[in-house]
């Protein structure tokens, strides 16, 4: 019997969802609250694995899921998505860099590394022509993003950073803010497969499109275009289970701005009418060994 262990450390709509399509297709599976793991290094030697083959890691915490993928990896255990997929992914700077570097089309980031540096920055822009949006460089749902259509939004927002104690507080990213309309895109990309794509409109009052802030999905036509490009930043950061977010900007085209390591797709089904955890259970049974 396929042996499949779910790891989480919030059981969302998403992690249940897999849950119960992994029990109706007669795996073995086990719903990990990865918070509870303890480890050490004679896991390494061990003879009688503890875990499945393979692991869907669902933990909402990037350095928790991080971590831990990282011990169950040197450990020989299979884990979807892998710690390479995890780093890229977690990190918006370096996504911003990678896709650039593999010349996708995305939105122009800026970097700086200390409340100085930053200040420069944003007594260098022309606000009228160039607002930016800041994002912490580690986070999602988004939290912590802000516009800043403005120098005293843009300075006040490095003052409160200048109050953190957080090890990335001295660490700024600002990306250009796209002439888009109220939505942006979300594709999941299963393995070497786009299986569904929504719009995401804000909810009122609200420029995001998360989900996690009102936001609202609705299904949308899948192009070639928006396959190829899909595809092709997934490629880029590696085969795995990837919620792949654009923009439509009003002269270029698709943008692609985010890519999510462990994504969340409850509104991209019930938009779709598609059952995306039963395509990720799928995905995650090829990759064990009876």
């Amino acid at each position: 019997m396929v042996k499949l262990d779910i790891l989480f450390d919030k059981l969302r709509f998403e992690e249940k969802a897999l849950y119960n399509t992994a029990i109706k297709k007669g795996l073995d599976v086990q719903l990990i609250d990865s918070r509870n793991i303890i480890m050490d290094t004679d896991y390494l030697e061990l003879r009688h694995r503890e875990f499945a083959d393979v692991l869907l890691q669902r933990s909402i915490s990037h350095f928790r899921g991080q971590f831990l993928t990282y011990c169950l990896e040197l450990c020989g255990y299979n884990v979807i998505n892998d710690s390479k997929i995890g780093e890229v992914c977690g990190n918006k700077l370096l996504t911003s860099m990678i896709l650039k570097k593999n010349n996708i089309p995305t939105p122009k980031s800026y970097f700086s590394f200390n409340s100085d540096s930053a200040f420069k920055f944003i007594e260098s822009l022309n606000f009228e022509k160039n607002p930016v949006v800041f994002k912490p460089v580690i986070g999602s749902w988004g939290r912590g993003v802000f516009p800043v259509r403005n120098r005293e939004t843009g300075k006040i927002i490095i003052e409160m950073r200048q109050e953190s104690t957080s090890p990335f507080s001295n660490i700024f990213y600002f990306q250009e803010l796209i002439h888009r309309p109220p939505r942006d895109i979300r594709c999941i990309v299963v393995g070497d497969k786009l299986v569904a794509a929504v719009y995401r409109y804000s909810s009122e009052d609200e420029w995001r499109t998360n989900v996690a802030k009102g936001g609202k999905a609705a299904n949308l036509e899948i192009t070639k275009e928006l396959e190829d490009l899909a595809l092709k930043a997934a490629n880029v950061v590696g085969t795995g289970i990837l919620g792949i977010d654009m923009m439509e900007d009003e002269e270029r085209g698709l943008l692609v701005h985010e890519i999510n390591n462990t994504v969340e797709f409850r509104g991209a089904s019930l938009a779709t009418g598609i059952d995306i955890a039963d395509m990720i259970v799928e995905y995650a049974k090829s990759h064990t060994t009876t």
